[in-house]
């Protein structure tokens, strides 16, 4: 008989893939831009920069690089501080949570925001969420600053936010401990087939074609990246050991919420993420190699 206890292997990291699109829908939705637009933040990159630094307060071009990593250092100056003089972080916090109250309406329904199915998956992930660790964790610290809200939807986008940050600020350690500065890391995720397709990352992370093609001839010079752009067998292997030491550090809120919970949740969130999918929560075309 199996251990109700011990975690099946990449429990966690399931769980993790069908409750983070829950919290990043946020930022392909137009919602967050109507909200900040009174305020004069209607850029596409302002307003994701500014929703997301929010939680850490009003800091500066440096701090949100190093937290967010892959953005270019260019256009996050673009964005801060400046933007803190048109609304201050606890506005944008604000601004921030009414466009989840209405995205999560939108692509779920009013049927499954009142269900006793989303309340059981907000009371599981914030279960989740207290098996999180502020050390070394910026985002995932800033945001467990943050106050719970009541709504079951707003709880649990909260917590899936806090599981979010928590498995990727681990995961720029493990990036950092694998010399792979942010550029890297966006083109050999982009190469394993995970990652967004390069139009949207040249789109949104504030990098050029040049860049692109610079930060491949690196990889190419470590034999991860082959001539076509692939993967090579040692990237492969090296994408594969990344995930598996941030599943490593990111065991803690699975391990708390134990494989029985893990499984529950992975199920409830499954399924809320397929509805907003079908309902239209990222683009078509955000995910790909081209």
């Amino acid at each position: 008989m199996s251990n109700p206890t011990i975690l099946p292997e990449r429990a966690g990291r399931r769980c993790h893939n069908v409750l983070n699109p829950l919290h990043s829908a946020l930022y392909f939705s137009p919602d967050l831009a109507t909200e900040l637009a009174p305020y004069g933040i209607q850029e596409p990159n302002t307003v994701y920069v500014a929703g997301r630094a929010a939680a850490l307060g009003a800091v500066g071009p440096g701090a949100a690089t190093a937290a967010f990593y892959n953005f270019s250092h260019d256009v996050i100056s673009q964005v801060l501080p400046q933007v803190w003089e048109l609304a201050a972080p606890t506005t944008v916090l604000a601004a921030r949570l009414r466009a989840v109250d209405s995205t999560l309406g939108r692509l779920l329904g009013p049927d499954v925001l009142a269900s006793a199915d989303l309340r059981e998956a907000a009371e599981l992930a914030l279960r989740a969420a207290e098996g999180c660790s502020r050390a070394g964790r910026p985002l995932y610290a800033a945001h467990a600053d943050l106050p719970v809200p009541d709504a079951p939807h707003l709880a649990l986008w909260h917590a899936a936010t806090l599981l979010r940050e928590h498995r990727g600020d681990a995961h720029l350690a493990v990036l950092q401990h694998a010399a792979l500065d942010p550029l890297e890391a966006l083109v050999s995720h982009t190469a394993s087939g995970r990652g967004m397709a390069p139009k949207w990352v040249l789109r949104t992370r504030g990098y050029d074609e040049r860049d692109w093609s610079a930060a491949q001839d690196r990889l190419r010079a470590r034999r991860l990246l082959d001539a076509d752009g692939e993967l090579t067998e040692s990237g492969t292997t090296l994408r594969k050991e990344l995930e598996n030491e941030t599943d490593r550090l990111d065991s803690g809120p699975y391990a708390l919420l134990g494989a029985a919970g893990v499984a529950r949740l992975t199920e409830l969130a499954g399924g809320f993420t397929t509805t907003a999918l079908a309902n239209g929560a990222f683009p078509a075309d955000l995910f790909g190699k081209n």
